[in-house]
């Protein structure tokens, strides 16, 4: 890979979102019409992405790349072993996390990208039913 091709992808990854992306504003739209509310950007561990703080239910929505899901995943090819380790250590630290926040008495609820884009229903329904 050249020197220009590292810089871009660099730029590229650089301007991914990691808060307010589509798929957690689909989501929110739709619980919000639906009557629920909740709270974004809630002082807690893991920084979840919807948070009922009075149910004490945390909602992540995670990327089908940054956290392996087990229907989308396809590892990069190139710089595998980068990427390997930074996909293995987002896995690690989710469980950290569902365990720190199960011991404060908190219910998570963890939404793959792809379920909301495909299902949302179904997502909608998997959080209401941990309320």
């Amino acid at each position: 890979m050249d020197i220009k091709s590292v810089d871009e992808r660099s730029r590229n990854m650089a301007a991914i979102k990691s808060k307010n992306t589509k798929p957690e504003i689909t989501l929110r739209k739709l619980l919000f019409k639906r009557g629920l509310r909740y709270r974004i950007h809630y002082n807690l561990t893991g920084k979840p992405d919807i948070v009922f703080p009075g149910k004490k239910v945390a909602v992540f929505i995670d990327g089908c790349f940054w956290h392996a899901c087990p229907v989308c995943y396809r590892e990069p090819n190139s710089n595998k072993e980068f990427w390997r380790t930074k996909i293995n250590t987002n896995i690690r630290r989710d469980i950290v996390v569902n365990r720190k926040l199960a011991n404060l008495g908190w219910v998570v609820v963890r939404i793959w990208e792809h379920e909301i884009k495909k299902d949302i229903e179904g997502a909608v329904r998997r959080i209401m039913d941990r309320m």
